[in-house]
């Protein structure tokens, strides 16, 4: 089943208002796992970059300035989705802004229906505890070392591990191939070569007197 990792950074919180988004990382997944297919753009957000945004992404205003326009890259966009699932955190955040966009230049929505909240799952899976990405990723023991910012591609790839350890994705493989092994080992035992071995007169002269010193043996029996 083709599922898509995605997330995204902005200017700030209000999709409805001013705000825009800067930043689309996606990562394919096959059976929950990473395929290496992914899809990565910087988008021009046609106002100013607010410090307290770039303090959380590190995406300035200069930096952004010669990048497209959403409306330049929505095609390959959405073609990179397609109709697959969105495996998003905090998926109205997310799709808000993607709906957004999409809204500017008159394509119709991503339904939210498509989305799977690891927010949710989480939330449901450990409830009273933290469901922010960072705190999932330590408790999943995921590294976090390359995340001094936080960036759309770095967190679609950090959201594909945490949502394969949410739907138990490292114990089922683990069974599988444990059950492999077994399925080898067995294929292997039943395969060895069959082997031949001579009697000598003397086993086959002990045979005989064994066989004559049975008492009424049912080879001997009239049918």
């Amino acid at each position: 089943m083709r599922e898509i990792a995605l997330d995204t950074e902005t200017t700030g919180f209000r999709h409805q208002g001013s705000d825009r988004m800067v930043e689309i990382g996606c990562v394919e997944m096959q059976g929950r796992i990473r395929t290496g297919k992914q899809y990565h753009v910087y988008l021009n957000p046609e106002r100013d970059m607010p410090a307290e945004a770039q303090r959380v992404h590190g995406l300035s205003e200069e930096f952004l300035s010669d990048k497209p326009l959403f409306a330049e890259v929505a095609d390959e966009f959405l073609e990179f989705i397609a109709d697959s699932p969105l495996i998003i955190h905090n998926a109205s955040f997310d799709l808000g802004f993607i709906n957004a966009e999409l809204k500017r230049i008159n394509r119709p929505a991503v339904p939210m229906e498509r989305a799977i909240d690891t927010v949710l799952i989480a939330r449901n899976k450990f409830p009273g505890s933290p469901a922010n990405l960072d705190a999932l990723c330590r408790r999943f023991e995921i590294d976090l070392s390359e995340r001094t910012l936080h960036g759309a591609l770095l967190d679609a790839e950090l959201l594909s591990d945490v949502y394969l350890e949410l739907m138990g994705g490292r114990q089922s493989a683990l069974s599988l191939d444990a059950e492999k092994t077994n399925q080898s080992d067995t294929k292997k035992a039943v395969e060895f070569a069959k082997r031949s071995f001579p009697l000598s007169a003397d086993e086959i002269s002990a045979h005989d007197v064994f066989v004559e010193s049975l008492k009424d043996p049912i080879w001997k029996k009239q049918g």
